[in-house]
């Protein structure tokens, strides 16, 4: 269901090869595992774009998209992903990944003001860029592999499940 929902505004290859922008990126961005929604890309993809998404750097859109091509993942799917971490979730997400880190490394949580200044990035980070950023890494590759993990397991069960719609509909067929 969510496949024909997707494919349905996903952009067909004639149209990818018609917007004016993408020429300039040359033949690879047409490969077709880009595109495509299948259990190896979808995975792959849900993969690279949570493990982007706990990145803590501007720019997060162009590992995804490096990633995907690299890695021959849904790109589309890649990039939005990334999403997960937005204006909204972000303090919480990194402040719980600041959390972890500190737990891993057995520090003390320091209490944090945030403020959106040079100067406190500057004055701040530097007292906790360690915990911090391992707790990201933490949580950006164990969502990435529960995501890998989990979009394989529901579509074998989806695809499984199909074969036997399919074939009880075969044996009850009048």
């Amino acid at each position: 269901m969510a496949r024909k929902l997707f494919q349905r505004f996903a952009p067909s290859q004639q149209q990818l090869r018609e917007l004016p922008g993408l020429n300039l990126l040359g033949d690879w961005i047409y490969e077709p595992n880009l595109w495509h929604i299948n259990r190896s890309s979808t995975a792959m993809a849900f993969a690279i774009g949570l493990f982007c998404a706990m990145v803590p750097a501007p720019g997060q859109i162009f590992v995804a998209a490096y990633a995907a091509v690299r890695l021959r993942a849904n790109l589309p799917l890649s990039i939005t992903l990334i999403f997960v971490t937005n204006p909204l979730t972000m303090p919480v997400i990194y402040y719980a990944a600041y959390e972890l880190g500190a737990f891993l490394l057995d520090t003390p949580v320091k209490a944090i003001e945030f403020e959106i200044t040079w100067g406190w990035l500057t004055r701040r980070l530097g007292d906790i860029w360690q915990p911090f950023l391992l707790g990201c890494f933490v949580m950006g590759s164990s969502a990435a592999a529960i995501g890998y993990v989990t979009i394989n397991i529901l579509w074998r069960w989806r695809v499984a499940l199909a074969w036997r719609q399919r074939a009880f509909a075969r044996r009850h067929k009048p």
